[in-house]
């Protein structure tokens, strides 16, 4: 009977020669034996180094006892293993002959989350088969009590006296409407059961997706050869890039109730993985290198010039405004994306191409700068950020060492990590912009003695417990000061209004006359530094003339104000406001000015640049 079960089954029994029983096919041809699995070295994620777009992992492999040339398998490499990436470290003793990636068809996947999803939804399954079972005994059995309900009925109409007497069919009439409202009942809880088992399925679903998307069922190992000269056990250091890594930084400011008190700057990274794998009890190193793999800086091509015919549709001297705002605007975007394709290309080892995309990029800048960007765009540009360097945007590489080891799991939410905790000795102030806003802002003067830099990124301020607003903090250097706001404070007040205006004629000009004056209201228990902003009109033409003429107190003799600010017409004044200035002892700041044009011109509008 056993053989002929067997031979159903396509397979017979085949006796070898040293007595073990092997599957074959029904032609009698063994059948192809599964690939053995491969012995796995034992290893751990040491290190971690996370990058702006990517994750450097080193793991510690372990070498067993033994000479001569060993085969190391590490798996599971995670799902985002940059396959071109993978290079391994030997140790005394250790000499690695080759590293290699490879990848295995499995029949599962064999990552923990996902089987324990699949093992979920195979739970749920069974369990929505049971409640479907429940469902249609239950529906059978109301249509049981509908026939009892039939008989009871029919009994009743005819009077046979065989059929129930009234005591009877009132008893079983209670039974049927008992029984009807219970299994009714038990039916609409089973289908809520089976509503929410459903729910439970697609969620469920949804995140296997989520966690299998872009995979399939293959395992991916790294091989390494090594050469072993010391018997005792050892380990060398296998190397990857994955994707699915990130991380920036975010900061958190605390000024104390006490102007005394130090402002505590917490330095903290926002790392993103999803990779696979868990980081767990890691050193983990913050990096905003762009891990290229290339240890060379790229070749410099030669720059040739396209020489076209003056007039064309295509001539960079005939175009003006939005025009040429746009082309530049453009150039700027594609020289973007090149630089974007950089990284790939390296990671591919195609040196070549990338070097071509780095010298394509840099000749588009070249365009946009000499041909499209007009000298207004120019002056605003070197205006808002005089530092502002043309070409990449790459900002500076700057690597921080957490001192501590962490564990960051693998998963699609971002993770906030502290890097440092850092007290910082404040310079306080009020400013105060009475042109835009009526509101005074407390400010803080901050000199980064710590041993970080300070990377571009938010910023969230807090007075002592209290959540007071967000700033988006820029680079800071170690030893360089910086400015932070700690938002409005209602004890300080300001108002700007015009007080006079005048015209008259002087010659062949027209003089237009303005006069200001801006009040400044302190209820505070102290005396505060106050630094007062406004602007005049500003005219680089020279049929407009602005003249500032009387003004008091006077402006401010900051260096950096002159030289930047002043020459723009920007007006700033550094005050001491006491206590007791409110009221009509509010403290008054007056200036006016003048415009002198052709009596045959007017002012045709303002606009900020």
């Amino acid at each position: 009977m056993k053989q002929y079960l067997w031979l159903a089954l396509g397979l017979a029994v085949v006796a070898t020669p040293i007595g073990i029983a092997v599957s074959a096919d029904k032609n009698g041809a063994p059948a192809a034996a599964a690939p053995a699995a491969p012995k796995i070295a034992g290893s751990k994620i040491a290190h971690v180094t996370v990058y702006p777009n990517s994750a450097l992992v080193t793991r510690e492999v372990d070498v067993p006892a033994g000479t001569g040339t060993i085969e190391l398998v590490v798996n599971p490499l995670p799902p985002q293993t940059l396959d071109n990436t993978l290079y391994s470290e030997g140790s005394d003793g250790l000499q690695v002959l080759s590293t290699r990636y490879r990848q295995r068809p499995i029949r599962e996947d064999t990552r923990e989350e996902v089987r324990k999803l699949e093992d979920e939804l195979r739970k749920l399954h069974l369990n929505g088969q049971r409640i479907q079972a429940d469902i249609q005994a239950a529906t059978q059995n109301m249509q049981m009590i509908a026939k009892l309900e039939d008989f009871t009925a029919t009994g009743a109409k005819t009077g046979d006296k065989s059929a129930l007497n009234s005591e009877s069919a009132i008893a079983l009439a209670k039974y049927v409407m008992d029984s009807r409202a219970a299994k009714a009942k038990e039916v609409v809880g089973m289908q809520q059961q089976l509503q929410d088992n459903k729910e439970q399925m697609d969620y469920a679903q949804r995140q296997l997706r989520d966690l299998t998307a872009g995979s399939s069922k293959v395992e991916r190992d790294a091989v390494i050869v090594v050469e072993k000269v010391n018997a005792a056990p050892g380990k060398v250091k296998l190397n990857y890039l994955v994707s699915a890594a990130s991380w920036k930084p975010q900061y958190k400011f605390r000024a104390g109730k006490d102007e005394k008190e130090n402002v505590r700057l917490e330095y903290l990274a926002a790392v993103v993985q999803h990779t696979g794998e868990d980081w767990s009890g890691v050193g983990l190193t913050l990096s905003t290198a762009q891990p290229m793999l290339n240890a060379a800086p790229p070749d410099l091509r030669v720059l040739e010039v396209a020489v076209i015919p003056r007039g064309a549709p295509n001539d960079p001297m005939l175009a003006a405004g939005k025009a040429s705002q746009g082309q530049s605007m453009q150039l700027e975007q594609q020289a973007r994306s090149q630089r974007g394709m950089v990284a790939e290309n390296y990671q591919k080892k195609d040196v070549g191409n990338a070097v071509k995309l780095l010298n394509e990029a840099a000749a588009l800048d070249a365009t946009r700068e000499l041909l499209w960007t007009s000298r207004d765009e120019l002056v605003l540009n070197n205006f808002k950020n005089p530092n502002r360097r043309s070409g990449s945007d790459e900002g500076p590489s700057v690597t921080c060492h957490l001192p501590t080891r962490l564990s960051v799991p693998s998963r699609h939410d971002e993770q906030i990590i502290e890097v440092a905790k850092i007290d910082l000795a404040p310079e306080y102030f009020y400013k105060a912009v009475p042109v835009l806003t009526n509101h005074v802002y407390r400010q803080a003067n901050l000199s980064n003695k710590s041993k970080y830099v300070l990377l571009p990124g938010e910023a969230t301020m807090y007075q002592g417990t209290d959540f007071v607003g967000r700033m988006n903090l820029p680079l800071v250097a170690i030893g360089e000061q910086f400015t932070v706001g700690f938002g409005v404070d209602p004890q300080m007040q300001v108002v700007r209004q015009m007080i006079d205006k005048t015209r008259t004629t002087q010659g062949g000009n027209q003089v237009l006359k303005f006069e200001y004056r801006i009040t400044v209201n302190s209820y505070k228990p102290e005396a505060v530094k106050l630094e007062l902003w406004d602007r005049l009109p500003h005219a680089e033409v020279e049929s407009v003339g602005i003249v500032l003429n009387k003004v008091a107190p006077d402006l401010s003799k900051d260096s950096l104000y002159v030289r930047e600010n002043r020459p723009n017409n920007l007006l700033r004044w550094d005050l001491e406001i006491k206590p007791d200035m409110n009221g009509e002892k509010a403290y008054a700041v007056n200036y006016d000015f003048q415009m002198a044009l052709d009596k045959q011109m007017s002012i045709g509008g303002l606009q900020t640049r």
